[in-house]
């Protein structure tokens, strides 16, 4: 396939928000976030052009100093998958970089809502965190001699490179690609292992008390355990991570299940990184769950303060 010119396809509105938030602020430093991506010999111009607009995308939305090497593969069966280095440290010294490194009204709700102390969700003594994370937050951990922070694989036939003509039956790369980077980032749950990830923090059950099991299907991502953003996916077919819901429901970047004919815009996952230590960019207007969540708690006042 011959290659094309970038973007392959119109921005989505939070990408066209973001571009016009960043032109109209003052000159300053470019956003810090940089991933660095290779590409398999299956992946071809095109796919490598909406990987690379992705990719756009969240290097405008956080500005950690942080560099990170993804390599993309195509495969030929699932639609989507990646492998991420990971790396355990102790719970008490993650949460310390995690008040310390606090920038957000979300920060700040959320961490109001972990108590100080031992870790509330199973009490283990260390939490894993990937790199991309533990930096995030200030732990300065080295890139990986082979320069690679994780493998995505991904399974281009089944997809759609273009948001103007869509195939039915088939997939949003756009949406894919997301799906696995928040993972590659710090999306990923620690359900049905010992220990936890930072967003098991935020997986709380309907009456408002923690989550961390398999069983049963009432397991929802929130920061305060009262406003529940989103449903988990307890199916063990998919990731415990990822989002699940029951009949129609709006389809979301990490959907445990993909929907064919359908894409997604990153929303509830912003929430979730940044409550996890990634730091949004400052010209960056705050995505519609977090207007929302804090619009029903009193707090837009505070949010209009922190972007003046």
């Amino acid at each position: 396939m011959p290659a094309v010119a970038r973007p392959l396809r119109p921005l989505s509105r939070l990408a066209r928000s973001i571009a016009l938030s960043l032109a109209c602020a003052a000159a300053g430093p470019a956003p810090a976030l940089v991933i660095n991506a290779s590409f398999g010999a299956g992946v071809d111009p095109a796919a490598q052009s909406v990987i690379l607009g992705t990719i756009d995308i969240y290097e405008a939305l956080f500005s950690d100093n942080i560099t990170l090497g993804i390599r993309f593969e195509n495969m030929n069966t699932g639609l989507g998958q990646s492998s991420t280095n990971i790396y355990q440290v102790p719970y008490a010294s993650f949460m310390d970089k995690l008040r310390a490194d606090a920038s957000s009204p979300i920060d700040s709700l959320a961490l109001a809502h972990i108590p100080l102390g031992a870790n509330p969700v199973n009490g283990a003594a260390n939490i894993i965190l990937t790199r991309a994370t533990a930096n995030a937050v200030g732990f300065n951990v080295p890139a990986p001699l082979n320069g690679l922070d994780a493998t995505i694989s991904l399974n281009l036939a089944t997809m759609n490179f273009s948001r103007l003509s869509i195939d039915p039956d088939k997939y949003d790369l756009q949406t894919v690609a997301s799906h696995e980077i928040d993972e590659v980032l710090g999306t990923i749950s620690g359900v049905g292992g010992s220990l936890i990830l930072p967003v098991d923090l935020y997986r709380y059950n309907a009456a408002g008390a923690r989550s961390f099991t398999t069983l049963g299907d009432d397991a929802y991502f929130s920061i305060d355990g009262v406003n529940m953003l989103v449903r988990y996916n307890q199916n063990p077919a998919g990731d415990y991570g990822d989002y699940w819901g029951a009949g129609p429901h709006p389809v979301h970047v990490q959907d445990a299940f993909g929907t064919r004919g359908s894409f997604a815009d990153l929303g509830v996952e912003i929430v979730a990184l940044d409550a996890v230590g990634f730091t949004l960019a400052a010209a960056v207007p705050e995505p519609a769950p977090v207007v929302m969540l804090l619009a029903g708690l009193g707090m837009l006042g505070w949010l209009k303060r922190r972007q003046v």
